[in-house]
């Protein structure tokens, strides 16, 4: 497979050309404090958290949801993981390959009271603004496709929107890429997924984790599809779990979200 990750990128980035096109420099800027307010990411007590995603199609499952998902339904979804009591919830934005779209995102702000996380291949600053426009509490941010020193810009620009930032790695090399921002209150996420396989290794939670930043909350990413995989990240050290696929195919999400929940708590 060509390399999946500057192919998303390169997409992103003509998006993100296409929002400064449409708004300027500045516009998003002014249209700010007519957001909703940005809700607090606030992590539980009891040990163990789940971003439960609303996730319509990916690379590696194809299409998840009905074609003609809407986002009225996507509302809908959002509002049914919500009651399961996960501390956030994760919408995809990604056209090109997952189907998502910006107004998926705006659907499940309007749905819900917990903060959503806006996750794309962001590679511009303005998406960072885009979504807190849009009505996003969050962002995720990939190491492997932002230099340090954009990471940074992004990663303050978020806090900044009182928002919180989720930053992915997938190996030791990222560590490296991504340890300018371990300063910062950040999310630190690991992927299990090999975006050239497409392929999960899920020995990757256990192989970085202790290389990671013990002050910053981690989150276990890919690979967590039972009770048992959840259980198995809380006792790794994994604060948080983000889930999409898993709870798109489930019969009953919201359960499956609780018992996930649950079963790291108990880890």
């Amino acid at each position: 497979m060509a390399d999946f990750l500057s192919t998303m990128a390169s997409s992103s980035l003509l998006r993100a050309d296409d929002a400064r096109t449409r708004y300027g420099e500045t516009g998003l800027d002014s249209m700010v404090p007519s957001a909703p307010p940005a809700a607090p990411l606030e992590l539980s007590t009891e040990g163990f958290d789940l971003i439960a995603e609303v996730k319509l199609a990916s690379p590696s499952e194809g299409r998840l949801a009905p074609s003609a998902e809407s986002a009225e339904a996507v509302a809908g979804r959002a509002a049914l993981l919500s009651s399961a009591g996960p501390a956030g919830l994760s919408v995809l934005t990604e056209p090109d390959r997952f189907d998502g779209n910006l107004s998926h995102l705006e659907a499940a702000t309007d749905a819900v009271s917990l903060p959503v996380m806006r996750k794309d291949f962001l590679v511009d600053p303005i998406q960072v603004t885009e979504a807190r426009v849009r009505g996003a509490s969050g962002v995720l941010l990939i190491a492997r496709i932002l230099d340090p020193s954009t990471l940074g810009e992004m990663v303050d620009l978020a806090l900044g929107l009182d928002m919180f930032c989720l930053v992915e790695l997938f190996d030791e090399a990222d560590i490296d890429r991504a340890s300018s921002v371990f300063d910062r209150q950040i999310l630190v996420g690991v992927n299990a997924r090999n975006l050239r396989t497409l392929r999960v290794n899920t020995e990757r939670h256990e192989s970085i984790v202790r290389q990671l930043p013990s002050h910053l909350p981690l989150v276990a990413e890919s690979g967590i599809n039972t009770a048992v995989d959840a259980s198995r990240v809380a006792s790794l050290g994994y604060r948080l779990a983000l889930v999409g696929t898993a709870l798109t195919k489930a019969d009953e999400p919201a359960s499956l979200a609780r018992s996930m929940v649950i079963a790291g708590r108990a880890a």
